[in-house]
């Protein structure tokens, strides 16, 4: 293989590459959202600087996508934050739990997305939508909501999802010094709310050495959403370089 062949290589293996080029179409992504009050000494202590945290609040979420152009088949679930930068409303994703390789590592080399390997579901219980994630044998999250009890605005839906997203770049050279280390920004398009649902519902965390969302506990559930969706995913840029003097 020639050089200029070696730098056009998307990711490795080079003979079997784990994921392609994006962008990655989603149809019919379907989300469990649920949005808590959690302890704000708990949460300034997992959101860098220089964001902003104007509530003590959490969106926890498990998404199911069945059809996603290049990476197939997976579920996801996760803890984003509500921030400010600068001004501009947003999210912080503080962890993911993903049950896919191709999603894990386009997410982490391509962008910035905290991923790391789950076992998340989402799926219907009798009448009860139900969330879970679990690490290892060991469950770390329940979530349950009423399935479909009340209508919620296509507008209000799509202004929870189209919130650009804050996520932490890091990477360090082969001695340990570090490379990267940056904050991003990204943001979905081409949006298509198919059906949007509201709910009571609950959350419980357990505790796990390795899977700590239970170090934002929950203390209130503000409120819960019920998606489906058709979206793109956009490219991250950076909005603050740690490492630049």
């Amino acid at each position: 293989m020639r050089e200029a062949q070696v730098r056009a290589l998307l990711t490795t293996p080079l003979n079997a590459p784990a994921y392609p080029l994006p962008p990655y179409r989603f149809t019919d992504r379907e989300y469990l959202n649920i949005t808590y009050r959690t302890d704000p000494d708990a949460l300034r202590a997992v959101v860098p600087e220089p964001l902003r945290i104007p509530e003590p609040l959490v969106r926890f979420e498990v998404m199911r996508m069945p059809d996603v152009t290049g990476l197939g088949d997976y579920t996801e679930c996760g803890q984003l934050v509500p921030v400010e930068l600068d001004g501009e409303a947003g999210e912080f994703s503080l962890a993911m739990y993903v049950d896919s390789l191709p999603a894990i590592a386009s997410g982490r080399e391509m962008s910035a997305y905290p991923k790391k390997a789950g076992a998340p579901r989402l799926y219907v219980d009798s009448d009860t939508l139900v969330g879970t994630l679990d690490h290892g044998s060991l469950r770390v999250a329940t979530a349950t909501m009423g399935y479909k009890h009340a209508p919620l605005a296509a507008e209000s839906a799509r202004a929870e999802l189209s919130l650009p997203t804050f996520m932490l770049k890091t990477a360090r050279h082969y001695d340990g010094r570090p490379r990267i280390c940056e904050l991003v920004r990204t943001e979905i398009s081409d949006l298509t709310v198919k059906g949007s649902w509201s709910g009571p519902a609950r959350l419980q965390l357990f505790e796990h050495a390795l899977a700590p969302l239970a170090d934002l506990p929950v203390r209130e559930v503000v409120s819960a959403s019920h998606l489906v969706t058709d979206l793109t995913l956009g490219a991250a840029a950076v909005v603050h370089d740690y490492l630049a003097e």
